[in-house]
């Protein structure tokens, strides 16, 4: 059974998350340039196999799409193009950056290293990874 990884995409930066290849934790992987994503993704898909990727999907409170799906739906289509027969998931993202701020400062990290936006970017990614775990967990205990 390969990895799941999960993608917080920002127009700068984006953070990642992967789970074990047991698929029951949610990690931390890095923060990479928006613009190195692509490079990226393949140098490490040759090195760990990866079944599902999950993208963050930003919505408003209403449940609109939010603003930055502007940035996201091309990049969603240029992971397609580029990783044909990849299952591609989007997951709703809100409150990700407010959590992962929240969990960095009970971490116990210096105020320095928590102004770190790279460190926010890559806890996002795994709380929304860990979040599509739990929803994937619960769908499968009431079948």
């Amino acid at each position: 059974m390969g990895r799941i990884l999960a993608i917080d995409y920002g127009q700068k930066r984006v953070g990642l998350a992967v789970t074990d290849e047991d698929r029951i934790i949610a990690t931390p992987l890095t923060t990479v340039h928006s613009k190195d994503i692509i490079v990226f993704l393949k140098e490490y898909m040759r090195r760990e196999k990866v079944d599902l990727i999950v993208v963050g999907e930003p919505r408003q409170m209403n449940n609109q799409a939010s603003e930055s799906v502007k940035f996201i739906d091309p990049f969603i289509r240029q992971l397609a193009r580029e990783f044909p027969g990849m299952l591609i998931k989007r997951v709703d993202e809100r409150f990700t950056s407010k959590m992962a701020q929240r969990s960095i400062l009970e971490s116990g990290l210096k105020k320095k290293d928590r102004r770190d936006k790279s460190i926010v970017d890559m806890v996002s990614a795994a709380i929304i990874l860990q979040s599509f775990l739990e929803i994937q967990s619960f769908n499968l205990s009431r079948d």
